[in-house]
């Protein structure tokens, strides 16, 4: 085969896939029963639900009498906006960007029919400053298959009456709920994560598992799947959620489709775990307390070790930059100092599971007489010491 016709036939293939995938979304049952008469060759169907009522026919518009949903004339372009399975996203002041827009681009790769709700249709301003006009209110939004809940700002709306509300009662119609990062103490709030298990952004674990003493908190997994209510980690992880959510309704060769079509890297055992990493363990350093101006060069490592290392200037005495920092591991994080030198220092200490970990930090002169320093830090399991090479 030429490496023309090799192209042709991959393309081909490609392009069959996305039809394949395509019709799995618009296919309706052949010869759905008819519950109404059709007048003047025109007929009615409810936007889907879920229910049996999706496979009626109606002989004027409305709303449906068994779900409420409102009726479309059959073969409109709204009728085949809703063929395809509606994706509700909430919408809330400081809302976290790549959490309602990572998912939204998977859902719309996949076809999914995507749309925002908020408590009004003012505009939305998120974290970071983008501007967002919600399309539906709680008041007019249609019932959609999956409703995604992301996080960010969420301490007004978690305690919201009016937010919780729709949360719940929207939640029971859908088929499937998404929370990602911190939206999932929106969800809990709600009450709906009471006796299953969750996850949320690395940092807030705690506060999930001891603000919700009725959940079953999650470290080690990017999602977690209850069946009916999905939770993903923080930020990127609602890609991964997004992802399930796909596989879940259209099969694992949609969800690959979808993110070949994104150009994302997923696995879908979630390899990479944010708070399974081995800086969960390191206790925030001010850097303000060091004196000086520094920064980050390096800021790397797996579950098993961690290293960073810090670059700065600083009118404090080698000795001293590194009492600083010995002050907040020892303080901060319960470490045992080992070793203690003008310019190193060496550490013990237990992670939460009982696992011993050591620890070693150096500074080095940059620069004679400017007090410029290279400041390495190095994480790593087990009891022998780390190098920080």
């Amino acid at each position: 085969m030429t490496k023309h016709a090799g192209v042709v036939a991959r393309t081909f293939l490609f392009s069959l896939a996305v039809a394949s995938a395509a019709a799995a979304l618009t296919c309706a049952p052949a010869q759905p029963p008819a519950t109404a008469s059709a007048q003047h060759g025109k007929r009615w169907v409810c936007a889907p639900c879920g229910g049996t009522c999706d496979l009626a026919f109606y002989d004027h518009p409305g709303t449906c009498p068994h779900c409420g949903m409102p009726l479309v004339e059959e073969g409109s372009t709204e009728a085949k906006r809703q063929a395809s399975k509606p994706v509700a996203i909430l919408l809330f002041e400081g809302v976290e960007i790549i959490d309602f827009t990572g998912p939204w681009e998977v859902f719309g790769a996949a076809g999914f029919d995507v749309f925002t709700v908020a408590a009004t249709r003012d505009p939305v301003t998120t974290a970071m400053g983008m501007t967002v006009v919600p399309r539906y209110t709680f008041a007019d939004a249609p019932s959609p298959a999956v409703l995604l809940v992301p996080g960010g700002g969420v301490h007004g709306v978690e305690h919201d009456p009016a937010t919780l509300r729709w949360v719940t009662d929207t939640s029971r119609r859908a088929e499937l709920t998404l929370s990602v990062c911190n939206g999932a103490f929106i969800v809990a709030s709600a009450g709906l994560l009471d006796g299953l298990s969750a996850t949320t952004t690395f940092h807030l674990l705690p506060k999930l598992r001891e603000g919700f003493p009725k959940i079953h908190v999650v470290s080690d997994r990017r999602y977690v799947d209850n069946g009916s209510i999905i939770t993903a980690a923080g930020l990127s992880s609602g890609i991964d959620g997004a992802l399930h959510v796909v596989d879940r309704m259209l099969g694992r060769g949609a969800a690959q489709t979808a993110a070949l079509g994104i150009e994302y890297d997923w696995h879908p055992e979630g390899e990479f775990v944010r708070a399974r990493l081995a800086d969960r363990l390191i206790p925030d350093v001010n850097l303000r307390d060091l004196e000086g101006a520094w920064v980050v060069e390096k800021n790397e490592g797996t579950r098993e070790r961690w290293d960073v290392a810090l670059r700065g200037t600083s009118p404090k005495r080698p000795t001293a930059v590194l009492g600083v920092l010995d002050q907040v591991l020892v303080t901060e994080g319960h470490w045992q100092r080992t070793r203690a030198t003008d310019g190193a220092r060496a550490w013990r200490f237990d992670d939460d599971e009982g696992k011993p970990w050591s620890a070693t930090a150096s500074i080095e002169p940059r620069s004679a007489g400017a007090r410029e320093y290279l400041v390495t830090l190095a994480v790593a399991q087990g009891t022998s010491a780390a190098t920080g090479k």
